[in-house]
């Protein structure tokens, strides 16, 4: 094995390794209190210490259980001491090296070698040692592979500073170390749904433990559905190939059940195993900027603050002050302003100014706290945002915009996505489940319903995305909305039913942009139309049930007023209102008010 393995190894596990024989007392009291003082964790700047010794670390990887007591305690520490009396230090090293995990199946340095980097472990460079060394005090968390790989380089510079601190290596050496890039290569194995897979066991270790997870023979029920999942797998995989020409390397996706939260299908990237686009990053849990995506929440909001679908906006040149900063001033997708436009008009076309101002009306405060009602979990210094949060500004993950979308699906009953069923250990002990947070009516059901109609509407959305687009699903209701980001770097859909949400999104892990022809109705939403297609192709035609508080108003398209044939020149168009909330006023002619018994999309 190269020398700078041993010495990553010692500087991070043991660096009084060669001169204790088997307990190092003095190296707990330090790391006892370090922990205790200087770390939190691995999200700050250093990371936990164990006080235990590579021979004690080896004990309980092979001859011990993993119950915690003080008589394990005990017996750790006397063999620890029969195997420094029997083996040399070098025998114990290779001991420790050839057992210890490296997560997943990678026990063994030279499994862990082969597992990430496809080579020997005696060809392994500085900075692979490093970084290999740094995984064993938690695995899984660590893994470059999974979901958090920026974890795995922190914690490689944290070693390779360790290893200058202990005078393993010079300065010089750590600088060139931790530029060196590194070259992953997974091994390909056959495993269904990687990305759902490290999810859960993230997941499992952060509930019950790294040891317990690895070596306790534990039974887990997923909610995955392998046909769903194959369906999101195969639909991005043959979108992917034809955007290459559009500069775009990568796709993600996930469907879920909207009134249970469960995660039926899960794709991260479209190759877990395309180290070349970092695939193995998880986009579906990712922080990127969602577009448009997250207008959606914004007239909710509105809604729930008095206005209606028919509220007239005015989509003009517009500029809002800023402290500190020059003014701010939006622009249209198309580059076009459209005059006066109702509230449903101006989201189904996903105009910016009138959402700018709507925000701009209600305060950017009001609408992080929404969305933190919602499950948005990245929205977490109100500082940092402005009026631009309204149209993609802040950061989301496709898992917790998914939920806010499946709280419209729900009738505006939030779930948190979830997906596990059950954990059984290896006596047959149901082990409790981490808790899945779920909220009543955080929307009101009757403006959750308003919002599916707005997002259903192919007419009314039609003078920006056409009336044929691939938002439609034939013989559905499908609530649908897309997003774009200034910079080409994001492009969503998300859609859904009452019975299923799929999420989509396309772009590049790097943030390179895409091709400017990747739009609202290219990229993302091919592959949300294959896969929702695919989805209701046997279920009877869907349509989202109106609520018994919401009621459905004839209007005079030029006025939105009550609808009156011998003053309003063209045919009725109709519009959902909360009963209380539709416009006053009557004609003895009037179609007037209608409550429906089914739903229909609204002309």
């Amino acid at each position: 094995l190269p020398s700078h393995l041993i010495k990553a190894t010692l500087a991070i596990e043991d660096k009084n390794f060669f001169t204790h024989h088997g307990l190092d007392f003095v190296g707990i009291i330090r790391a006892t209190y370090k922990n205790l003082v200087n770390c939190r964790f691995f999200t700050q700047t250093c990371s936990p210490e164990g006080g235990s010794t590579l021979t004690q670390q080896l004990v309980k990887n092979t001859l011990l259980s993993s119950q915690k007591s003080l008589d394990r305690k005990l017996k750790e520490a006397i063999l620890a001491l029969q195997i420094e009396n029997t083996y040399t230090k070098e025998q114990i090293l290779e001991f420790y090296l050839n057992e210890v995990s490296y997560g997943g199946t990678a026990h063994g340095i030279e499994s862990a070698s082969q597992t990430y980097f496809g080579k020997s472990a005696k060809n392994l460079t500085l900075a692979e040692s490093a970084l290999l060394a740094g995984m064993t005090i938690a695995p899984t968390t660590l893994s470059p592979l999974g979901s958090h790989p920026y974890l795995a380089k922190k914690r490689q510079q944290y070693v390779l500073s360790q290893m200058v601190e202990n005078g393993f290596i010079t300065q010089e050496e750590k600088t060139k170390a931790a530029s060196e890039p590194l070259v992953f290569k997974p091994k390909n194995i056959a495993l269904a749904a990687p990305h759902f897979v490290m999810w859960v066991k993230e997941l499992l270790v952060k509930t019950y433990g790294e040891e317990l997870v690895t070596k306790g023979g534990l039974t887990v029920t997923t909610t995955l559905d392998l046909n769903l999942q194959q369906i999101l797998e195969k639909s991005i995989s043959q979108e992917l190939s034809k955007l290459q020409k559009l500069k775009v390397s990568n796709g993600a996706g996930l469907i879920t059940n909207p009134k249970t939260g469960e995660i039926l299908a899960m794709a991260g990237s479209h190759n877990y195993y395309d180290a070349g686009n970092d695939g193995q990053v998880n986009i579906t849990t990712a922080k990127r900027q969602p577009g448009s995506s997250i207008k959606p929440l914004t007239y909710a909001l509105a809604l729930m603050s008095g206005l209606t679908p028919n509220t007239i906006i005015e989509d003009s040149p517009t500029c809002f002050n800023q402290v500190g900063a020059t003014p701010y001033c939006p622009k249209n997708y198309d580059n076009k302003f459209h005059g006066p436009v109702t509230l449903r008009s101006a989201l189904a076309n996903s105009y910016n100014i009138p959402a700018t101002k709507i925000l701009n009306s209600l305060g950017v405060n009001k609408l992080i706290k929404f969305g933190q009602s919602l499950g948005i979990t990245t929205w977490d210094d109100p500082s940092r945002y402005g009026l631009a949060l309204t149209l993609g500004g802040g950061e989301i993950r496709m898992i917790d915009l998914a939920a806010v979308y499946g709280t419209f699906a729900n009738k505006g009953n939030y779930h948190a996505l979830n997906s596990l069923i059950s954990v059984v250990d290896h006596q047959g002990n149901t082990l409790k489940l981490p808790h899945v947070e779920t909220k009543k009516e955080v929307i009101p059901e009757s403006i959750a319903f308003q919002i599916n109609s707005i997002l259903a509407d192919n007419q009314a959305r039609s003078a920006a995305f056409g009336a044929n687009s691939t938002l439609n699903i034939k013989n559905h209701q499908v609530a649908v909305k897309t997003g774009t980001t200034n910079n080409l770097r994001d492009n969503w859909t998300f859609g859904y039913t009452s019975d299923y949400l799929v999420a989509t999104w396309v772009g590049n892990n790097d943030n390179t942009p895409m091709s400017h022809v990747v739009s609202g109705v290219t990229g993302a939403s091919p592959i949300w139309n294959s896969v929702m297609t695919q989805l209701l192709k046997d279920s009877p035609p869907h349509t989202f049930a109106i609520p018994q508080t919401t009621r459905k108003i004839a209007l005079c398209k030029e006025t939105m007023e009550i609808y009156c044939a011998n003053t309003c020149s063209s045919p009725p168009i109709y519009e959902y209102f909360i009963k209380g909330t539709e416009p006053k006023g009557s004609c003895q002619d009037s179609i007037g008010a209608i409550l429906p018994q089914s739903a229909t999309t609204t002309n």
